[in-house]
């Protein structure tokens, strides 16, 4: 069976990006969400095995989504997805539990290669 994976980016065009990605690997992309908050509400409707989680977003930014997931399900597993590949900012996604980070632009291989990491 498919992982099911939900993308949480304010920009319309990465969400696409990175969906192409999943689904050309065999992943089924159950939601995308273009704020925090939106994430928070589809991950409840969704209960995805992972979700790409943009850091700089409107509304919620995805430090603070990841934080509030992981209060409700600690079992989430997240990857961190930022064009500022900032030190302070990984430190802080990891320790608000992120199971990894990738920086924008996008490698194909280094998100599927975050993915199955985080999932195993």
């Amino acid at each position: 069976m498919a992982n099911k994976v939900l993308i949480v980016d304010d920009a319309a065009f990465m969400r696409m990006m990175i969906k192409d990605i999943l689904t050309k690997n065999g992943f089924e992309v159950v939601g995308e969400a273009q704020d925090g908050q939106e994430a928070i509400d589809k991950y409840e409707e969704t209960s995805p095995d992972l979700v790409t989680m943009d850091i700089t977003m409107p509304e919620m930014d995805g430090i603070t989504a990841l934080k509030e997931i992981r209060q409700s399900h600690p079992e989430a597993k997240t990857i961190m997805c930022s064009a500022m590949g900032q030190q302070a900012m990984v430190i802080d996604a990891i320790q608000a539990g992120a199971k990894d980070f990738i920086v924008k632009p996008f490698q194909a291989d280094r998100v599927i290669e975050a993915i199955q990491k985080a999932l195993d």
